[in-house]
């Protein structure tokens, strides 16, 4: 029964939103995956997709899913740009990931208007700024 499988606690491992600057010199945001414990991320999956109302009109972002194979200890890898125009929509990131042969899963979502200066703290292991979950 659904009851009976026992899905271990994500600890440790977040997702950040954070403000970069590309080639060009402009700003732009960037979401990382930081994988702040001690082991390997092995088998790393992501999927992820935006959806909510801009203007009394519902929306929904295409669904793109990111292999990241393994993501080291006290390291962080970058998942995708999210362009602002995103940030007025809940943006979702659902995570599944191996460690020691025992399967993790967590969904982290950024609320609406939650990705912002506003909000944003020094990203630990990034050391630039942003929002985490």
């Amino acid at each position: 029964m659904k009851k009976d499988i026992i899905q271990p606690e994500v600890i440790d491992v977040h997702i950040a939103i954070v403000q970069d600057t590309n080639e060009q010199g402009s700003r732009e945001w960037n979401a990382y995956l930081i994988n702040n414990r001690e082991e390997i991320l092995e088998g790393v999956l992501i999927s992820t997709r935006g959806y909510g109302e801009i203007k009394g009109e519902q929306r929904k972002t295409a669904t793109f899913r990111h292999s990241l194979d393994e993501v080291g200890p006290k390291t962080f890898k970058k998942i995708e740009p999210i362009p602002e125009e995103l940030f007025a929509l809940s943006n979702e990131f659902w995570l599944s990931f191996y460690v020691n042969k025992k399967m993790f899963d967590k969904k982290y979502i950024f609320l609406p208007e939650s990705i912002s200066n506003f909000n944003s703290i020094q990203i630990p292991l990034v050391k630039k700024y942003g929002v985490m979950i």
